[in-house]
Order: structure tokens, then C-alpha cells, then sequence
């Protein structure tokens, strides 16, 4: 029997749902007209409401009290699934956060559909964690407990890469190989596909994933990398202390650039060590900033000035970070050049993914006809240069970049239920 279904990417920096559609499927808006939503969650501690996305960001900007709470899905592959987190006076377990996000998508679909919907494809990660297959299967399992408590009564997975090429398939007119690279938020993932009109209309198509594999190496981690390099040394990364050959510690600075930790330095234990390197270091003014920093909650925000500044060099050779918020006239000079060293490890890791997935397949690169690019990462130019010299023969495709992955699932889940 048919059922209303629905097609569901659940990113780590944004998500996207589709629905069938009288002339086939498409995207829901889940914000206004627009359909992606930022995967974040604000908890607005003055009138205890929830918002979403970017009405949530804008709130954690422009108020400040309350929490915000971005990349969540992260937590799936760790033990912070099975845990909670503070919210002013009360405490609210990450799995609860998760479905308030989830929850909140399904409802957007549902609107936008005029009916319930009862069954959904998920996207995932080719791996939640890597290295770890019993991990990964609890991660898994935990994302299909979460849908369910949302009201989804029949839950199935699709891995994100072969939710891209499906979507790419409906646009090639003969037999093909594709490499295709979902470089996303949280994960890379890459997979390589036969694919054609004649295959589409196959049922079982498990024989045409000719490679499979992904990292946990995404968009999140280049914030961190370029607030690493340009950002936290003006708050004192890598300074100097009185004592000879002595640097400051790099732990508070790590933290600082990873969304997932920043709250745990807004403790007065942690400004009461800071206060102590600062008398120790040669450059106390910087640990000023980084003071100011802590004592005002501007942790976050700092991260989306990073993440800003990484979009830009997507379309700019250079320019600046603002960062008057710490103090007037500061900023962080970047350009392309200082993006490629601050990302290099990362990018190599995504290299040896894809040369590693050719190897999986049994596909030298002059057989691939084509790399289909899709996740927002893909967008910057170092990331891109590694995917497409590793198959310089083949032409290159661009893929909705936040949409590709929801339309393929959607693909499937009428496949699956319609």
C-alpha cells in the first residue's frame, strides 16, 4: 500500500526534506520560501520559546540570552547521545534536541504537503564514526529511535553519496561511471556509481555502487582550522609566555574554535586559569580579548565570523574577518592561500578518500566520466582541486549543493513506499 512519504537530509550545517508533487518531487521550504534549513536549535531563556535555523541564529546574535545549539548531529557519534546539556534551570538530553530539530522538519513537510507523513528516508553518513562499525550501527539506530518518536511510523536509510546520484542519474541520457563527492558539514563522503536511464528504472541497484566509503571531515572542520590560523592567534594562540621557550596552552583555543565544546569554557574556573596565563604572558592584552571573549558569550558567535570567513574565500581571493565584536577595529586578514595551509591535512585526508574509493571499485580515474560535486564544501577551491586532479578527464558536474542529497532521497523513499 502507498503511504505519504518524505525524503529527509538531516545535515550537520543544514537540512532539507522533499515530498512528492504532482509533476514529481521537490524540496519543502522549512524557512520562509527558502528550502534548507541551518541545523540549529535556540532555547531563548527570557520567554522559554524554541526557534529554528536562521530565525535562530539571529536570535542567539541579536539577544544573546538563551542557548544556541548548531551541528548537532555530530553528537550521534558520540557518548554525548546518551547525555544532556544545561538550558538556564533545566537540563535537556541531546536525543531530546535532536527530535525538536527532526520534529520540526517533519511538521514543515507535512504543511507543505496538506497531509500527515508516515514514512521517511533518512540520509546518513557512509560512516557515523569511523573505523568503529558497532558504533556506527548504534548511531544509526539512535537517529531511527529519534525518527520514530517524531511520528514517523516506517523509518529506512539511504547513504547521503548514493542519495546524490540518484538525483544526478535523472539527468544522464546514456550508461555512465560517476564519481560522486558529498563533501558536507560533518562528513565527506564519496562513492562511485554506474549509472544510466536503463538502470534507473531498477529495483535493486546495489550491484551499480561500485565503491563506497567517507571520513568525518567536513565543512565544521575547516571553520576550525581557519579560526585556528587567522582568528585565535589575536586572542593569544600561540604566544609567547615571560618564562623562556614556554607557550600559552593551546587547549582553551581549541575549544574555542569547535562548536560542539565552546560552552564548557563559560565556567569560572576556566576565565580564573586564563586570568593566571594572562599575568605569565608577554602579550597580556591579547588574553584580554580572549577574557572578553568568555566573560560576554561570544564564543558562538565568534565561530559564525569563522565560518563567514570561509564562505567568503569561496568567492574572493581575500578580505577580512570582522571582529569588532571583541574590539573595535579588529579584524583577521585571510585569503585563499592562508585557507589552503590552514585546511591542508583535512584535504588530504579528502584526497585519500577518493583515491582509496577508486581503488575499492576497481576503477582507474580515465573511466570515470564525470565527478558530480555536491555539499557546500565543495565550494572552496582547495576542496575542489583535490577531487577534480584526481580524475582530470572527467567533466564536472554541479550539484544542487545543499539540495542534491534531499531530492535523491526522495527519489528513493518513492521507490520505496510510493
Amino acid at each position: 500500500m502507498a503511504r505519504a512519504y518524505c525524503g529527509l537530509d538531516f545535515g550537520t550545517s543544514n537540512s532539507t526534506a522533499g515530498i512528492a508533487a504532482a509533476d514529481g518531487i521537490r524540496l519543502v521550504p522549512l524557512e520562509g520560501d527558502v528550502p534548507t534549513l541551518p541545523s540549529a536549535i535556540f532555547f531563548d531563556f527570557a520567554d522559554g520559546g524554541v526557534l529554528y535555523g536562521r530565525a535562530a541564529v539571529d536570535a542567539y546574535v541579536e539577544r544573546g540570552d538563551g542557548r544556541l545549539l548548531r551541528s548537532v548531529k555530530s553528537v550521534l557519534a558520540t557518548d554525548l547521545i546518551e547525555q544532556d546539556t544545561a538550558l538556564k534551570d533545566r537540563r535537556i538530553a541531546f536525543q531530546d534536541v535532536i527530535a525538536l530539530l527532526l520534529g520540526h522538519v517533519k511538521a514543515q513537510a507535512e504543511r507543505s504537503a496538506g497531509h500527515p507523513v508516515e514514512a521517511v528516508v533518512h540520509g546518513r553518513p557512509v560512516h557515523f564514526v569511523d573505523g568503529d562499525p558497532a558504533a556506527d550501527a548504534r548511531a544509526q539506530a539512535a537517529l531511527e529511535v529519534i525518527a520514530r518518536r517524531v511520528g514517523f511510523s516506517e523509518v529506512s536509510f539511504q547513504f547521503e553519496p548514493i542519495a546524490a546520484a540518484l538525483h544526478y542519474e535523472a539527468q544522464v541520457e546514456r550508461e555512465e561511471i560517476a564519481l560522486i563527492a558529498d563533501i558536507g558539514g560533518g562528513t565527506s563522503d564519496v562513492s562511485v556509481v554506474r549509472i544510466g536511464p536503463d538502470r534507473a528504472v531498477r529495483a535493486e541497484r546495489a550491484g551499480d555502487v561500485l565503491g563506497n566509503d567517507g571520513i568525518r571531515i567536513g565543512g565544521t572542520d575547516f571553520d576550525r582550522q581557519l579560526s585556528l590560523e587567522a582568528i585565535m592567534p589575536l586572542l593569544g594562540y600561540g604566544s609567547a609566555m615571560v618564562r623562556p621557550g614556554l607557550a600559552a596552552p593551546r587547549g582553551y583555543f581549541q575549544d574555542l574554535a569547535t562548536w560542539s565544546k565552546i560552552n564548557f569554557l563559560y565556567v569560572p574556573r576556566v576565565l580564573a586559569e586564563i586570568r593566571q596565563v594572562r599575568r605569565e604572558a608577554k602579550q597580556p592584552e591579547l588574553f584580554d580579548r580572549l577574557l572578553t571573549v568568555l566573560e560576554h558569550n561570544l564564543g558562538h558567535a565568534l565561530a559564525m565570523r569563522a565560518e563567514g570567513g570561509k564562505i567568503m574565500l569561496s568567492d574572493w581571493p581575500s578580505g577580512e574577518i570582522d571582529l569588532d565584536i571583541v574590539e573595535p577595529g579588529l579584524a583577521a586578514p585571510v585569503d585563499r592561500a592562508l585557507m589552503a595551509r590552514a585546511i591542508a591535512e583535512p584535504v588530504d585526508r579528502i584526497t585519500s578518500l577518493v583515491r582509496g574509493c577508486l581503488g575499492q571499485a576497481g576503477v582507474p580515474p580515465e573511466r570515470v566520466a564525470a565527478v558530480f560535486l555536491t555539499g557546500g564544501s565543495t565550494l572552496l577551491p582547495a576542496v575542489r582541486r583535490a577531487i577534480v586532479g584526481i580524475v582530470p578527464e572527467a567533466r564536472v558536474v554541479e550539484g544542487d549543493k545543499f539540495g542534491a542529497v534531499g531530492l535523491g532521497l526522495t527519489l528513493e523513499a518513492r521507490r520505496r513506499y510510493g
